[in-house]
């Protein structure tokens, strides 16, 4: 009894404190049963089952779907504009309840909103900055409701930091070490790394001076912040 209680105090405690959007958390498997929707770089839209998903060092290379006539499509990963696919695990499916935002602000976004919701992971064409070479690649966007002038890609590689837990229960997901970052007017997405946020930290949010004062600490954890309050002053 004292164990759950103090799972409830700290969860409740918890809640209060983390802001009402946050970024996802990756997803690595899909559902091969479930619709899944992809639209090609010439506007071509296919509807069907997700076969396979071909990668090379942690990125898509390839994705094969089945659409509804029974024909399978290998698609290459720079043909694909952007698609929607199933998670496999349930508590991915529960990440819906995360998305709270008005219909004018999902229209700027362009995102399908009732995909979002029923807990769709969402992959874009992006350039990507991998050392000093730049490629088109498909990139699962973590922050699909305020992504208005940050967009934040999971890296494949990221280690995750430790969980909070309370009576051997994981209250806080572990957040990730590194995310692809593109900053509104830059051509590429870069690795951005959690040992070197405070050094890139006045680069990152030039356009807002502000944010230096309002966050002298320059923490990895109040990346979510800085990107929402970024969204909002920066010109």
């Amino acid at each position: 009894m004292k164990n759950w209680i103090s799972f409830s105090v700290m969860t409740l405690f918890l809640t209060t404190l983390l802001p009402a959007q946050q970024l996802l958390s990756p997803s690595y498997g899909f559902s091969h049963k479930k619709t899944s929707y992809v639209t090609l770089t010439d506007g071509t839209v296919i509807t069907g089952t997700l076969k396979d998903i071909d990668r090379k060092k942690g990125l898509i290379e390839f994705v094969n779907i089945e659409d509804g006539a029974g024909k399978k499509n290998k698609l290459k990963a720079e043909k694909i504009k952007l698609m929607y696919l199933p998670p496999t695990a349930f508590d991915n499916l529960s990440k819906a309840n995360d998305f709270v935002s008005d219909a004018q602000k999902w229209n700027e976004q362009k995102l399908n909103e009732d995909f979002i919701k029923q807990g769709y992971v969402y992959f874009e064409n992006a350039t990507v900055k991998i050392k000093k070479k730049e490629s088109t690649l498909l990139m699962q966007l973590l922050n699909p409701t305020f992504c208005e002038k940050v967009r934040v890609y999971n890296d494949p590689y990221a280690k995750e930091t430790t969980s909070l837990g309370v009576a051997g229960v994981t209250v806080v997901g572990g957040n990730e070490k590194s995310y692809y970052v593109q900053i509104e007017g830059s051509k590429a997405a870069f690795c951005l790394y959690k040992k070197d946020y405070r050094k890139q930290f006045d680069a990152l949010w030039q356009k807002c001076p502000e944010m230096k004062t309002k966050y002298p600490d320059m923490n990895w954890v109040d990346l979510t912040k800085n990107i929402i309050e970024y969204n909002t002053c920066a010109n």
